[in-house]
């Protein structure tokens, strides 16, 4: 059963609810969906099955509340939890993930934290990394709060229209837009395919030649 089917089936109150939370445990550090069941709760918000505003400020408390419980874990955990987490979890907090995300705090600074929101990797890491480095907590509210409202917001509302929009043109292009619907399915899947599969074979050569 798809993320979509499976929020179907359930209250709305229980979608919003569980939107904020799955997106509350992985900005606090656990590596779950949480952006699949954002956009799938917004897409049924599009089909009037639950309110846009309720996804959205469920979505934006959920990143807030758990990107500060993650900064307060890693400002007690600091490195040494990192290396736990890389021993026991190497496919999300190995050496590489740890070291990719400390480059990017090296180099946007509290901007890693806002932006960090829109990448799949400083998503899990933004939080804990954050409080790890001992970057002040007021700047990181500031940048917490902002990223996540506007990640969670905007993620939402773009879901939404182009939802409604979607749902509009199929009516009165029902198989031409199924059809262009497909085509573009393919396409993004492949070029998405094709990117990861280059990306994992630069770092794969990257690693590579970092061995003696």
């Amino acid at each position: 059963m798809h993320v979509e089917e499976w929020l179907q089936s359930i209250p709305a109150v229980w979608v919003c609810v569980i939107v904020g939370v799955v997106i509350g445990l992985e900005s606090l550090g656990i590596p779950l969906p949480g952006e699949v069941v954002l956009v799938s709760a917004a897409l049924l918000s599009a089909q009037h099955a639950v309110s846009p505003v309720w996804v959205g400020v469920c979505a934006s408390a959920g990143a807030i509340i758990g990107d500060s419980i993650g900064y307060a874990i890693g400002r007690k955990g600091g490195q040494p939890m990192f290396d736990r987490l890389g021993r026991r979890f190497p496919k999300h907090f190995g050496p590489a993930h740890i070291a990719r995300a400390q480059a990017a705090f090296d180099r946007w600074g509290v901007w890693a934290v806002f932006f960090g929101r829109f990448i799949a990797l400083l998503r899990i890491l933004a939080g804990p990394l954050a409080g790890a480095l001992r970057m002040p907590y007021w700047r990181f509210l500031v940048a917490n709060v902002l990223g996540g409202i506007v990640w969670a917001g905007g993620t939402t509302a773009v879901i939404y229209y182009l939802g409604i929009v979607a749902e509009r043109w199929l009516k009165g292009f029902s198989w031409v837009g199924l059809v262009a619907a497909a085509l573009c399915g393919v396409g993004t899947t492949l070029y998405l395919k094709r990117r990861a599969a280059r990306a994992h074979a630069v770092e794969h050569e990257g690693e590579t030649a970092l061995l003696p």
